[in-house]
C-alpha cells in the first residue's frame, strides 16, 4: 500500500503526520520524501544514510551535420525547449521535460539524448524505516522529474509512505498520482479550509480516495468540520493545539515516541487507512 500525505498548504503539520505514522508503523514501512526543494522529514526520522546518487533527466543534443532543419523536433516539443532558428537549431534544457519526443520523429537520426542534473538522491534506513529523499539543485525549475525519480524507489513489500509538497501544484500531483490513499493535512482556519477546497478538488480529479487528519484541531472554527461532512470525507484524527506536541516539534522529536499514548492514535490512522484501502478495492470491478 502506498499513500501520500499532503495538504493545500504549508505549515499545517504534513510532514509530522507523515513521520509519527511511520514510526508508529514500526516494520515493514518506508519514508519517501517527495518536497525535494525543501526535505525536512529526515530532521525528525534521522536516518543513517548509506548512499547518494546523482539525478539527471534526459535532453536533446543536436548534431547539426546530421540535421537537416526539417523542424519535426520544434513541431512535436510542447514546452518549446528546442527551436529550428534559421540554419542552425536551438535547445533549451531548462525548459525540456524528457519526453523523448523530438529523438523519436528526428527522420537524420540528428538527435541524441544526454543527462542534465536535477539533484541529489539520498536513502538509507532509521530502526525499521526505510528512507529516501531528493534534493532538488539550486536553481532547477523543475521538480517533477526528481519527484518521480523518489517515487520510483517505492518497495512492493512495504507501507510505503510519500511525504508530499504543499500546495496543488505540478509537484503535488505528482507525488500522489498513483498512489493507493491521499491522507490531507489541515487545520481549522479560513486559510486552511480555502486551502483544504483547492486539494480535495485535485485529490478527486486524480480519483483516489482520502481522508482528513485535523491539527491544532481546538483551535479555530468548525467550517472544516462543515465542509468535512458535506462532501463525505472521513476525519480520521485529530490532532490537539498542545505545547506539548508543539515543544516536540520544534526539537525535532517525534510525538509517538516523547508521548506514548500517541503511538496507539497513529497506529489506529495506519489501520483505518488500509480498511478503506481494501473496501474501495473489493468495490473496484476487476478489469479483465
Amino acid at each position: 500500500m502506498i499513500i501520500t500525505v499532503a495538504s493545500g498548504k504549508g505549515g499545517t503539520g504534513k510532514t509530522t503526520v507523515a513521520t509519527n505514522l511511520a514510526v508508529a508503523v514500526e516494520s515493514d514501512v518506508q519514508m519517501l520524501d517527495c518536497d525535494v526543494e525543501e526535505p525536512n522529514a529526515h530532521l525528525f526520522l534521522k536516518p543513517e544514510i548509506s548512499d547518494t546518487t546523482t539525478a539527471t533527466t534526459p535532453v536533446p543534443e543536436i548534431d547539426l551535420e546530421k540535421c537537416t532543419l526539417c523542424g519535426e523536433c520544434e513541431k512535436i516539443c510542447q514546452f518549446k525547449a528546442i527551436v529550428v532558428l534559421g540554419d542552425t537549431v536551438l535547445t533549451f534544457p531548462e525548459m525540456c521535460h524528457g519526453c523523448g519526443g523530438c529523438t523519436a520523429v528526428c527522420p537524420a537520426a540528428a538527435i541524441k539524448e544526454i543527462g542534465r542534473e536535477l539533484g541529489v538522491i539520498e536513502t538509507g534506513h532509521r530502526k525499521g524505516v526505510a528512507f529516501g529523499h531528493g534534493r532538488l539543485r539550486i536553481g532547477e525549475a523543475m521538480a517533477p522529474p526528481l519527484i518521480k525519480k523518489v517515487r520510483a524507489l517505492a518497495l512492493p513489500d512495504r507501507f510505503t509512505i510519500i511525504d508530499a509538497p504543499p500546495g496543488t501544484s505540478c509537484p503535488v500531483i505528482a507525488s500522489m498520482k498513483g498512489t493507493d490513499f491521499v491522507l490531507l493535512v489541515t487545520e481549522p482556519t479560513p486559510f486552511g479550509l480555502y486551502d483544504l477546497k483547492l486539494a480535495v478538488g485535485a485529490v478527486k480529479l486524480l480519483g483516489i480516495p482520502h481522508g482528513l487528519v485535523i491539527n491544532r484541531a481546538d483551535m479555530g472554527d468548525r467550517q472544516v468540520y462543515a465542509y468535512a461532512e458535506e462532501e463525505n470525507i472521513p476525519i480520521l484524527m485529530e490532532i490537539p493545539f498542545d505545547r506539548r506536541v508543539a515543544e516536540a516539534y520544534s526539537d525535532g522529536d517525534l510525538i509517538v515516541e516523547t508521548q506514548p499514548e500517541w503511538k496507539d492514535a497513529f497506529r489506529h490512522l495506519y489501520v483505518s487507512i488500509k480498511k478503506m484501502v481494501e473496501e474501495q478495492k473489493e468495490a473496484t470491478p476487476c478489469k479483465s
